[in-house]
């Protein structure tokens, strides 16, 4: 048996017309094509549905039965398509995304609220997650987008390009470097340095990066592997050492007095995307959130200048 959409609701429009050519005009169809639906539906169901006379057409007893479930999978098709299109104007839906704990305080909350404005009944749920766990949330389908740092070689996410974050110094302002205008990584060799734990994407860049350039830091031994960059932050406020962090942190860093330097020689970046499984089709509301997000932060990149102190 195979029922199309066509047939039924030729059926339906036809039983409503009581005849052919009424049906036809409606359908915007030629009354042969209508009279050929309606057979090709009577033989896939082998049931007669309407007696035909010369200028009479009733429905038979089968079509007076098989009307109000024609019509009520009519109307739940009619439903699904009204339903697909109301979600490609993102009249609704919603969106999961997750980022690296410094994104999700600092930086998407007011983003949120600003696509939030513009589409109110499509919901944002944000995931303040480490950086590892960002990636593979999105990897196991648990969220549709994620904001940090795509691994090298992962066949299953692609990373869109959306902001260049800088490696920088924060330190209190009475720390000897705070008063330097400039530094270079190999200022810091004999500094307590305080970073993130290893394993960490970010740590795990910047060392590749320092390596290369032939330069090596200590971390501070007695805190080697802190997870949470409000715990670095707040170690640096004690007076326990100078941190390594990305430039996010700086409104935070600076609401707390402490002073931001990005060191040259070599000046260290990593490039911050939107993260997507390969394989996986995002919804409407999500599409309209990455776009959102990768246009809304590409501009804000152009028009901030380099952190500094």
């Amino acid at each position: 048996m195979d029922l199309t959409l066509k047939q039924l609701r030729a059926f339906v429009v036809v039983a409503e017309a009581g005849q052919f050519t009424r049906a036809a005009e409606r359908l915007g169809l030629s009354q042969s094509a209508v009279s050929t639906l309606i057979s090709q539906l009577e033989g896939n169901l082998d049931l007669r549905l309407f007696d035909r006379h010369t200028r009479l057409l009733r429905l038979t007893q089968a079509g007076t039965e098989m009307l109000p479930i024609a019509r009520r999978a009519v109307g739940d098709i009619n439903s699904i398509v009204e339903n697909a299109r109301d979600l490609n104007r993102l009249g609704r839906g919603r969106v999961e995304i997750a980022s690296g704990t410094l994104q999700a305080a600092l930086l998407l909350p007011r983003l949120i609220h600003s696509f939030g404005k513009r589409f109110p009944n499509v919901d944002v749920s944000l995931h303040d997650v480490s950086e590892r766990m960002t990636i593979e949330l999105v990897r196991n389908g648990s969220v549709d987008l994620g904001l940090g740092t795509v691994p090298e070689n992962d066949s299953e996410i692609v990373g869109i390009p959306a902001l260049t974050d800088s490696f920088l110094i924060v330190m209190r302002p009475e720390h000897p470097l705070a008063r330097r205008s400039s530094l270079c990584w190999k200022d810091l060799t004999d500094e307590e340095v305080i970073g993130p734990q290893r394993g960490n994407p970010i740590r795990d860049r910047l060392e590749a990066e320092l390596a290369h350039a032939g330069i090596r830091l200590q971390l501070h031994r007695a805190f080697r592997d802190v997870s949470l960059p409000l715990t670095i932050i707040g170690m640096v406020d004690a007076g326990l050492g100078i941190a390594v962090m990305t430039s996010t942190v700086i409104p935070l860093a600076r609401t707390l007095g402490l002073v931001t330097i990005v060191p040259g020689e070599p000046v260290i970046s990593r490039d911050v995307s939107l993260i997507v499984r390969r394989d996986r089709s995002l919804s409407p509301a999500a599409r309209l959130l990455r776009d959102f997000l990768q246009r809304t932060l590409q501009e804000r990149h152009r028009t901030t200048k380099s952190p500094s102190a």
